[in-house]
């Protein structure tokens, strides 16, 4: 971080866009202020488009006031019910709004707005390092207002309220995600007060839409190192109420002398793993929530600690956790199911002889996500064993290459069935059934375990024996 003087801020600021909001400002005698993450983005040194201006008076009119002097080129949006405007040109986009003052009600985070002043306005913001301003006008150009000193909490890493942060996050619940988002995002520490505060009033975090929820749990996976958001969630007892599947791993039972691993620490070892090797936000999540199965599937059996069939338990679990935080229920969830469910599959394969039969199997069951899937697997192998975890590795390198072989025979056009559904049902005079499935099954199974050649004659020899022992009476054979 680089600290900037009055002077300096001015030059960095001695852009054209930010002189002609100074004339605009000027021009109505109106105080204007460049605010929030713009500022702090300065101080870090980290290039932004997105323009955010505090005006004490109208936003509206200092906007309008922009769009003239900027022309035909640029594009104005005014939304008169929050007295704010946009003002587009180019890659660069101002938002103006109108100095407030705010207070809320117990049940919602809908607060009632009065016009303020800067103070107020600044009052009013979520963390000190979101709440410096830079002044527009020309005879102050360039000068920070900083009542906050959120300037030395940038310096020092740290995340502060700039009031009471009690009345902030009760206020506006959703400061609590937001909060440990820019903690991880920026690798900052929580100051002690305010993660105390998170921990008080957790529970407000239930007035929070599940679609508001979901927009800061994405941006926490997309940072460098999730897990430290995912481990400050769980400290102050928010990752309980939004996301109890995964809280519910953090547990170390011992029966008998025999304790197993910690899966929730387990989880964000993996998910890091993952995040070193991808920015595929689906990926991350099918990594976040790959064994959240475990905690139903635990059991000790004689002289162990099993979690039989978590993989198919957790996928299971998928959708109704996609639905309560607003999640596409598209294809993208069943993307992370994939991985939920066959993230065991390639370490089942490695620790045993890798065949070619199982490896098709492995190949026609993830479809073009199988390299996703591998990353997933090698991400998974956290073992402290080392010698284990050497050999765990080699037989992913061995199970790549086999798909890399397989996939070079072009298998995935081979496993395309010479035989269909569609006729099928019209040799026994069927309609779309299990048994259809049942005999399509068999005939996928013949030729992947490469029993048969992927030919008609000998699959329709297959499938006469299996059609008689259903019996199934044929109604008429292609020629």
């Amino acid at each position: 971080m680089k600290l900037y003087s009055d002077s300096e801020l001015a030059q960095i600021l001695d852009k054209k866009i930010f002189h002609l909001i100074s004339e605009a400002a000027d021009s109505l005698n109106l105080e204007c202020y460049v605010v929030g993450g713009f500022v702090r983005d300065i101080f870090l040194q980290r290039p932004s488009n997105d323009i955010d201006v505090v005006v004490v008076g109208s936003g509206i009119q200092v906007a309008s006031a922009l769009k003239e002097r900027l022309g035909k080129k640029a594009h104005l949006s005014v939304f008169r019910n929050f007295g704010t405007a946009q003002v587009k040109i180019h890659d660069i986009e101002v938002e103006f709004v109108g100095a407030r003052k705010e207070s809320y009600s117990h049940d919602s985070r809908k607060p009632i707005v009065e016009d303020g002043t800067l103070e107020d306005d600044q009052n009013r913001r979520d963390f000190t390092i979101n709440a410096m301003a830079i002044c527009l006008n020309k005879d102050r150009f360039g000068e920070l207002v900083d009542p906050f000193d959120g300037i030395y909490d940038l310096e020092d890493g740290i995340i502060a309220t700039p009031l009471d942060p009690d009345i902030t996050f009760s206020d506006d619940p959703l400061r609590m995600l937001r909060c440990i988002r820019f903690a991880t995002q920026l690798n900052f520490m929580i100051e002690d007060e305010t993660f105390d505060a998170l921990s008080r009033n957790a529970e407000r975090i239930k007035i929070i839409s599940g679609e508001r929820i979901k927009d800061e749990l994405n941006k926490i996976l997309m940072s460098p190192t999730p897990s430290r958001g995912f481990v400050d969630l769980h400290r102050c007892g928010l990752l309980q109420l939004i996301m109890p599947e995964l809280a519910a791993l953090d547990i170390v039972e011992t029966r008998n002398g025999i304790s197993h691993k910690n899966n929730f620490y387990h989880t964000l070892e993996v998910l890091d793993n993952v995040c070193r090797r991808s920015d595929n936000l689906w990926l991350r999540w099918g990594a976040l929530l790959h064994d959240i199965g475990k905690a139903k599937c635990r059991k000790f059996e004689g002289t162990a600690w099993t979690f039989y069939n978590h993989n198919f338990v957790g996928a299971k679990m998928v959708p109704s956790l996609f639905r309560r935080l607003s999640l596409p229920l598209d294809a993208k969830m069943k993307y992370v199911q994939k991985m939920v469910e066959l993230h065991m599959r390639p370490i089942a394969i490695a620790d045993e002889e890798v065949t070619d039969s199982a490896v098709r199997r492995l190949i026609n069951d993830a479809g073009d996500d199988i390299d996703d899937l591998m990353l997933l697997c090698e991400a998974d192998i956290t073992s402290k064993n080392e010698v284990r975890k050497k050999l765990f590795l080699e037989n992913f390198r061995m199970v790549r290459e086999k798909i890399a072989d397989l996939k070079e025979k072009d298998y995935k056009r081979l496993l395309q069935p010479v035989i269909d559904g569609d006729e099928i049902m019209e040799m026994f005079h069927l309609k779309p059934s299990k048994e259809v499935g049942e005999l399509k099954k068999v005939m996928k199974d013949a030729v992947l375990d490469n029993l048969v050649p992927n030919e008609r004659e000998p699959l329709m020899a297959l499938l006469m024996d299996k059609a008689k022992s259903m019996g199934l009476l044929l109604q008429g054979v292609k020629n």
